[in-house]
């Protein structure tokens, strides 16, 4: 707080926090507390529940701050306690000049800040994890007292275990790790990638209408579709990784010893199960890029006309990362024994294929009427 007093930041605490403070008639402050039947002073509760809190001076910034835990942050999160301690100190007469955390916070009530805030703001909350974090930090003027560091103070982050991933590479050295002796990634994570580039140019002109001045009472619209096109896109980029894991597995069946009956039955076993995930893993590149599509094709007839280009990339690249993967399905499958199995995947992913031709060439067809 921009304030010296303890006694006013106390104010604020016993405002916001559910124990609120102790009734008394007369003056509010001096005078004689209230008791009920039992001899228990009468309390007046604070604004939230599951809030314990109180002000003190803090020697190491010369200010005046209020402490809270928040005992469930599913009553009440932390940007709910930071809002209401910032309108409770206007009201008398302070401010709210930063935060900081204690400890260690969950990722997802970073993100649920960025959310509230965004909404007020009527901006999209279609945004990267990256750029919500961003706004959570700034909102919540975690970083206007010292630098916050998201590595070192989000649990997820913390516990990420650091090994290196397909999608952590600059694209100059994806590109060369692809086009490298290594038979891994292939085709599988490289269509999964373009169908995750795909969305993200149907999720940017999402954003973009969301913000175009005098469509500011769509922004709601424009927001869940790229709210979609981000969990669209955050699928395809681990299915980037997981295709490469799926071949790995593959290559381990096979170094498996046989030397023996038991052992060759062990491996054939094994190199089956792997074949089939490694089957599985392309079929869900094709799923999920296919289901992508209906985020350009609403961001073809409903978004900026100026970026009628860039969601028509958008659908090339989601039909591409379709075809890619079936090849990929198709390859495997016929090294599957299970017939069963990979007689309904493919009749699947032969569905999949056709009806992501058929939109392709809908929204050309509708791209080419308008430009």
């Amino acid at each position: 707080l921009n304030t010296t007093s303890t006694r006013r930041a106390n104010a604020i605490a016993f405002d916001i926090r559910e124990a609120g403070r102790i009734k008394r008639s007369g003056n509010p402050i001096t005078g004689k507390k209230v008791l009920d039947k039992n001899g228990e002073p009468v309390r007046i509760p604070g604004k939230l529940r599951a809030v314990k809190g109180i002000g003190w001076y803090i020697e190491e910034y010369g200010i005046a701050q209020i402490s809270y835990n928040l005992t469930n942050i599913s009553i009440t999160p932390m940007h709910i306690a930071f809002d209401e301690s910032c309108k409770a100190a206007q009201e008398r007469g302070l401010r709210v000049t930063g935060s900081e955390l204690v400890g260690l916070v969950p990722l997802k009530a970073m993100l649920a800040a960025a959310d509230y805030f965004l909404t007020k703001q009527q901006r999209s909350l279609g945004i990267a994890e990256s750029e919500k974090i961003k706004i959570a930090v700034k909102s919540l003027g975690l970083d206007d007292l010292k630098p916050f560091h998201p590595q070192e103070k989000i649990i997820e982050y913390m516990l990420d275990s650091g090994d290196k991933k397909l999608v952590d590479f600059q694209l100059d050295a994806f590109a060369d790790e692809t086009a490298g002796e290594s038979m891994a990634p292939g085709g599988g994570s490289i269509a999964a990638y373009v169908g995750a580039l795909g969305v993200s140019l149907g999720t940017m002109v999402a954003n973009l209408s969301a913000h175009k001045a005098g469509w500011d009472d769509r922004w709601q619209f424009y927001s869940k579709w790229a709210e979609k096109g981000q969990a669209y896109k955050n699928k395809l980029l681990y299915l980037v990784d997981e295709d490469t894991r799926a071949f790995n597995k593959i290559i381990e069946g096979f170094r498996m010893p046989k030397s023996t009956a038991q052992e060759k039955k062990v491996r054939t076993a094994a190199i089956q199960e792997a074949t089939k995930y490694a089957t599985e893993i392309p079929f869900q590149v094709m799923e999920t890029a296919y289901q992508s599509m209906e985020v350009m094709q609403a961001m073809v007839k409903d978004g900026l006309p100026s970026s009628l280009s860039d969601a028509g990339v958008g659908v090339l690249c989601a039909r591409t990362a379709v075809l890619g993967a079936y090849f990929n399905v198709r390859i495997n499958a016929k090294d599957i024994k299970d017939k069963k199995f990979a007689d309904n995947i493919l009749e699947k992913a032969d569905k999949i294929y056709k009806n992501a031709q058929r939109i392709e060439n809908e929204i050309i067809a509708f791209i080419n009427s308008k430009i």
